[in-house]
């Protein structure tokens, strides 16, 4: 057969049957693919995944042994560290109990911002009215009355009975003066703290323009000595001073030189200070409530714990309850219960654990429970000046003829006051959260005060919890009064409230 006929019998070969196709040119031999009907291609790749296939499989099988050995090793090991006359047990007591106290003072893990979140009251809306379960088969309701800052309101939290055993303890305890005339130090504090007059001046000069107004350095002093001068005291005082050479009502810097740190203070000790000319006028006292404390105290500290939705570890370990009389003229001008916390301040009741000298502290009170004893019958609200306003603004607070701070003269002009009734409980939030379940910034808008009493007398009680904002400085403090038990891991915090770092509480 030629090699023509062989193609034409090729062609007809591959023509499907049945029907005639027009088959494309053939390739040619230089471009046709290689092995593309050889079964040795095909083969061998079908041999070499297998051959892979069984090692892998090979591995795994060998893993498992290897695991299933590993543990059987550490049982077997773990057995023999607890049998009988094993090494560890032969080792002395008193080298265990070195490495317990080891591994406790060892720094603690950033476990506890995950393991404990704060929880936090949805206000919700003002005029929100939420029921909660405070003590068995009793449903009391929460009332929003303020979004900035986070404020509410309970009536009926404490029975008539509960606050006449509060006000009888705190008689009994003894009462003492809240306020007392700051001590001289001020110079000493200024050489501590390296601060040349320039530096000081530009603190106080909120507005940066180069001179002391009245407002500025009210505030300033009102806080430093803790007596409330009114622009009409500052403006005495100035005259007797001989401060303001120009008579503008302003101190230059070149004015505010002259004046030594405590010149303010001297001169008001020579003038004599009355006592309603300090921030604060009322006594107060102090009651413990942990373990032996009476059992009212004890229910209130544990109804404050399911009110807040806090750990009741942080609850133990803040402050007692405070009691505070005002008498008639008593008051309370406007403050804030906690301060900011920068690098340079550490609060109060973890200084201990901050390991720091710093001069400047603040009470970090996360969360301030006001609980209002009696009714009072004239006067003796709680007002909050900047409750729910659109901004905040220090130096607005006291203008021209207005002072919000001051609760003796312009109390009816705060954005909110609570009145007070016997039982009531309010309570309110010092610090934002920091979006992620922990303390953040101060809320600046939980400025309060208590207004003057004008008839009668007005019995409160307050519980304030303390909460560190950096929460590592807040692991070592609940690590310092802990008391665990020998044979308990480290792991678990079983803090004894009865050991605080101190008893002295700051009053802001």
């Amino acid at each position: 057969m030629t090699e023509k006929q062989e193609s034409q019998d090729a062609e007809e070969d591959a023509a499907p049957s049945g029907r005639s196709a027009t088959l494309p040119p053939l390739r040619p031999p230089s471009e046709r693919l290689s092995c593309q009907k050889s079964s040795v291609c095909s083969r061998s790749y079908f041999v070499v995944v297998m051959v892979f296939f069984h090692v892998y499989i090979f591995n795994v099988i060998a893993l498992l042994f290897y695991v299933h050995y590993s543990s059987g090793h550490d049982q077997d090991t773990s057995r023999a560290r607890d049998a009988p006359g094993s090494e560890q047990q032969q080792q002395p007591q008193q080298q265990q109990q070195q490495r317990r106290l080891e591994s406790r003072s060892s720094p603690p893990e950033p476990r506890f911002m995950h393991d404990v979140s704060l929880a936090r009251v949805e206000g919700i809306r003002v005029g929100h009215v939420q029921e909660v379960s405070l003590v068995p088969g009793k449903v009391h309701e929460m009332r929003t009355l303020s979004l900035k800052p986070l404020l509410f309101e309970i009536p009926g939290f404490l029975s008539e009975e509960e606050c006449r055993v509060v006000m009888q303890l705190a008689q009994l305890k003894g009462l003492m003066e809240s306020q007392l005339m700051v001590l001289d130090g001020q110079e000493e504090l200024a050489k501590e703290l390296n601060l040349s007059p320039e530096e000081i001046f530009t603190l106080l000069d909120i507005n940066q323009d180069g001179q002391l107004q009245l407002h500025e350095i009210l505030t300033h002093s009102r806080v430093r000595d803790g007596i409330w001068l009114t622009p009409e005291n500052l403006k005495e005082i100035y005259t007797g001073l001989k401060a303001d050479k120009d008579g503008n009502g302003l101190l230059s810097l070149e004015e505010f030189r002259l004046l030594s740190n405590d010149a303010f203070q001297r001169f008001l000790m020579q003038q004599g200070v009355k006592r309603s000319q300090l921030v604060r006028n009322s006594r107060h006292t102090w009651l413990y409530q942990g373990k032996g404390s009476h059992q009212v105290l004890q229910d209130i500290k544990t109804r404050v714990t399911r009110l807040t939705r806090l750990p009741p570890t942080l609850v133990d370990l803040s402050e007692p309850l405070q009691v505070v009389r005002y008498e008639e003229g008593g008051h309370y001008h406007a403050h804030h219960d906690s301060g900011p916390v920068y690098p340079e301040t550490a609060c109060t009741h973890t200084r201990l654990a901050a390991n720091t000298s710093t001069p400047f502290e603040t009470s970090c009170r996360y969360i301030t429970v006001l609980f209002y004893l009696n009714s009072v019958e004239g006067g003796g609200e709680t007002a909050f000046p900047v409750a729910d306003n659109r901004t905040y603004d220090e130096v607005c607070l006291i203008q021209n003829d207005v002072d919000l701070l001051d609760t003796r003269r312009n109390c009816d002009k705060s954005n909110l006051r609570v009145n007070p009734t016997k039982g009531t409980a309010v309570f309110w939030y010092n610090y934002l959260s920091d979006g992620r379940g922990w303390v953040g910034e101060q809320d600046e808008y939980a400025l309060h005060g208590g207004c003057v009493v004008t008839h009668g007398v007005k019995w409160v009680a307050n519980k304030w919890i303390n909460i560190d904002p950096d929460y590592q400085r807040q692991i070592r403090y609940q690590q310092l009064v802990a008391q665990l038990p020998e044979d308990e891991d480290d792991e678990g915090l079983n803090l004894n409230p009865g050991m605080h770092t101190s008893d002295v509480h700051q009053d802001l």
